[in-house]
């Protein structure tokens, strides 16, 4: 196991900013990462006095994708709270800098340079010495609570329990839904064997916070265990005057070109190859649409590469590799319309958050996941399906005052929901909750 020493956290460093990811060019620029003034928050009615965290992260931490940029977010929302974070994670990954936050990576036997998103034989393997660690930390420290995400969850519960620790179980997925993609373990016994292990997990957590559109099947599944909900916020460092125009010229696309964008991972439950059949629809009534799909790595964007070969070589479609953090404003800057437009999927993806805050008009597919934030004053909803997928891009490219009034709409919601100090008072909330839970099951 490594702990990362305060130069060697200096030389690789992601600072994280008032809640944003500095890297690169900008962390010279930024302004130092001393620990912010702590608001009057309400949730301090009764903060513990001993607030020691270990959170347990099974990602490569940090990089730019949706899991560990949620990790992130909770970590600075932590210090900010005056918690002290022992975080361990992967040995893969950009080290970070949060005030109060000690990062600590497990072994690298295998000397593993990257995961890919999902299930894969590398995350496997690394989760073996993430237990390992999540045993020796437990041993060898006094934490007040255990913050473990995804199936990090199942060792901790088990050994919460010895260690008398309390347990939050960051249920970032269903894992069942998730595996029941791969080949094999969607088999009926195999999915049932995998519903009984999470209901185990759900039932024994002394907290359960979700994400998006995860609640309802925890209420189900485990009513008696306390549930709390993310609702993340949009925090990226906003895009600089121009930088929008500048993009466009290096895309080489005319300024008189609508964009249609889509940004986030290219798996395969995102609806990619959907949104793909629905291009020649609408570039059949607007010809000089311009469609740009971001977020491609490891090789996940080749299909896509050869689907739409000729519409690359037109111009018409963008295919671009997945983007730094602060990159990303730029990018929500160019669309005319953005568009998520997953098929499946019981969490909320991040990308909808920074879609409300961009202000830009969304369209995006009718599932219970994207209706726990929007709803048809504030996005165009349509049914999973290419010709309803055209249909809705449609309706906003050639009605701009509608879009202008959804894109109005989303950015107030944005605006009123999803800001730092509310998402900060909420983490204090969850964490003042398990510790009043675990209190009273101790009694």
């Amino acid at each position: 196991m490594v702990t990362q020493s305060d130069s060697q956290l200096a030389e690789r460093a992601v600072k994280l900013v008032d809640g944003h990811a500095v890297t690169g060019a900008h962390l010279a620029a930024a302004k130092p990462a001393d620990a912010p003034a702590v608001p009057l928050l309400k949730s301090y009615r009764s903060a513990p006095a001993y607030r020691r965290v270990l959170l347990v992260a099974p990602q490569p931490f940090y990089e730019d994708r949706g899991t560990p940029i949620a990790v992130r977010q909770v970590v600075e929302g932590l210090s900010q709270l005056g918690y002290s974070v022992d975080l361990l994670t992967y040995p893969v990954g950009s080290d970070i800098q949060v005030p109060g936050v000690r990062l600590i990576r497990t072994a690298n036997p295998l000397r593993f340079k990257s995961v890919p998103v999902g299930l894969s034989a590398k995350k496997l393997l690394l989760d073996i010495p993430l237990t390992v660690a999540l045993l020796s930390r437990l041993r060898s420290g006094a934490y007040s609570c255990i913050h473990a995400v995804e199936e990090a969850a199942f060792p901790a519960v088990l050994l919460g329990r010895h260690y008398r620790v309390p347990v939050i179980y960051d249920m970032q997925s269903s894992l069942p839904e998730q595996l029941a993609t791969y080949p094999g373990l969607g088999a009926t016994p195999i999915r049932y064997l995998l519903e009984q292990l999470e209901a185990w997990l759900l039932r024994r957590a002394d907290m359960v916070v979700s994400s998006a559109g995860l609640a309802n099947l925890v209420r189900q599944v485990a009513p008696q265990t306390p549930l709390r909900e993310w609702q993340y916020p949009s925090v990226m460092v906003p895009a600089a005057r121009g930088d929008a125009e500048r993009l466009r010229r290096r895309l080489a696309i005319p300024p008189d070109r609508p964009v249609v964008l889509y940004g986030g991972t290219f798996q395969s439950y995102q609806g990619l190859g959907q949104l793909m059949e629905a291009i020649p629809a609408v570039r059949a009534v607007m010809p000089d649409a311009t469609f740009v799909l971001v977020g491609a790595e490891n090789g996940t964007g080749a299909a896509l590469r050869a689907q739409g070969a000729a519409l690359i070589q037109s111009g018409a479609l963008h295919v671009i590799d997945r983007q730094p953090r602060h990159e990303i404003p730029s990018y929500l800057g160019l669309a005319d319309v953005l568009v998520s437009p997953r098929s499946y999927g019981g969490n909320l993806p991040l990308k909808v958050f920074d879609y409300l805050a961009a202000g830009r008009p969304i369209v995006a597919t009718d599932i219970p996941t994207h209706r726990t934030v929007l709803n048809e004053d504030r996005a165009v909803l349509v049914p999973t399906g290419s010709t309803d997928l055209a249909r809705g891009i449609l309706s906003l490219l050639l009605d701009p005052e509608r879009a202008e009034r959804l894109a109005r709409a989303g950015r107030k919601y944005a605006e009123e929901h999803l800001g730092w100090a509310r998402f900060v008072d909420s983490l204090g909330d969850l964490y003042e909750a398990v510790h009043q839970h675990a209190f009273a099951q101790s009694a």
